[in-house]
């Protein structure tokens, strides 16, 4: 009998590990009961035609979604209970579903990289991902991870036109999801990445990771939340950093491939819930990137 009994609670935990805590989201307003796995636009701008603008994925603790503009800035849904909300609310859950504990877009992206967004950068200046000859998305789910993707195609830059991939994946029971960008191209690219903040946030930087915490000037939510964000990277990878009044912006050594971890948390939550749990939980986290 008790053989039996460990071989059942082994098994039990092999599928709580094993088992896929995350979701794919990515439709088109006029058929929002459509899902799709890919859209594309020569144009580069889908902004206004898809739902929460871009394609999303989500794992239990956060959603985050790519603008399918020139903007190419990643944004986040918070949540206040573990759980999957994208198939149900599809980013903006209804006053009453927000008063009943769904989550809610407390994050403020505005023109910025938002959090963990790709740009490049000429040598003198931030160039965005745009103009573009094609501008496609896709979504996958599998295993116990989820991703989406962004191609930039035939960007201006340096007087030759690139092709830049960005890679966001969420993964079962972490509170974090992996940034990746890639450059198609034969000659080596630098990359921008980043973090936001607003006014009266806090803020700190360390070698190997940014955190803000404070109030987003959001107006979709119920109500605004304190939140914070926090971008973790390998310092050795970037050889600048530059402080703008409402970004935090790193540029990368020339590369084919950056990464980076992102990760946030909001004052809603039962356990990281202020900007002193949130340090602690990334000082953790910022070891193992």
């Amino acid at each position: 009998m008790r053989l039996i009994t460990v071989m059942i609670m082994v098994f039990f935990n092999y599928v709580g590990r094993t088992q896929n805590n995350t979701d794919v989201s990515l439709f088109f307003k006029k058929d929002s009961t459509k899902f799709l796995n890919e859209v594309s636009s020569n144009e580069g701008d889908l902004f206004n035609e898809l739902g929460h603008h871009g394609p999303a994925i989500e794992n239990e603790w956060l959603g985050f979604r790519i603008y399918f503009n020139k903007l190419a800035a990643i944004d986040i849904y918070s949540k206040t209970n573990k759980g999957l909300e994208l198939g149900k609310v599809k980013w903006y859950p209804n006053a009453e579903q927000q008063k009943n504990g769904w989550g809610a877009d407390y994050y403020k992206a505005g023109n910025t990289v938002g959090l963990g967004g790709i740009r490049l950068w000429d040598g003198e200046k931030v160039v965005p991902l745009n103009p573009v000859s094609k501008r496609s998305a896709r979504v996958v789910k599998e295993g116990t991870t989820s991703y989406m993707e962004m191609l930039s195609e035939g960007v201006p830059y340096k007087n030759i036109n690139v092709d830049i991939l960005v890679r966001v994946t969420v993964y079962t029971g972490l509170r974090k999801a992996k940034v990746e960008a890639f450059a198609l191209t034969s000659k080596p690219v630098q990359f921008v990445t980043g973090i936001n903040h607003h006014p009266n946030q806090k803020v700190k930087k360390e070698s190997n990771y940014f955190i803000t915490w404070g109030l987003h000037p959001e107006d979709v939510a119920l109500e605004k939340i304190e939140i914070g964000a926090a971008i973790i990277f390998d310092p050795n990878n970037f050889i600048k950093k530059i402080d703008k009044e409402d970004e935090y912006l790193l540029i990368s050594k020339p590369t084919k491939r950056i990464e980076s971890w992102i990760t946030s948390a909001n004052a809603k939550e039962a356990d990281v819930n202020n900007f002193e749990r949130f340090v602690k939980y990334v000082g953790k986290e910022s070891k193992f990137n």
